[in-house]
């Protein structure tokens, strides 16, 4: 899932980047008005981008896997009604 969402992540900021160039160096030769829309579109991909790749799946487990401290997560066993045997 993780390897998944990286590739989500660097496709969408290569094309952040692709389109940035695009603009300035090519499109607005012909139209300017073409290439700050194509800078505007750009603008919203790393956000997005970002809320891509930090989303979790459903296959995600991340609230229940042991911290590694023994007291802390007895503690939170504790708190969820869990029991340790």
């Amino acid at each position: 899932m993780y390897a998944r969402r990286r590739h989500l992540y660097f496709a969408m900021m290569g094309t952040c980047i692709g389109l940035f160039v695009l603009a300035w160096s090519v499109v607005r030769l012909w139209s300017v008005t073409a290439a700050v829309v194509m800078c505007l579109l750009a603008m919203v991909i790393p956000p997005v981008a970002a809320i891509v790749a930090n989303r979790r799946g459903p296959d995600d487990r991340w609230w229940d896997d042991p911290s590694g401290d023994p007291k802390s997560d007895e503690w939170w066993d504790e708190l969820d009604g869990k029991k340790r045997y």
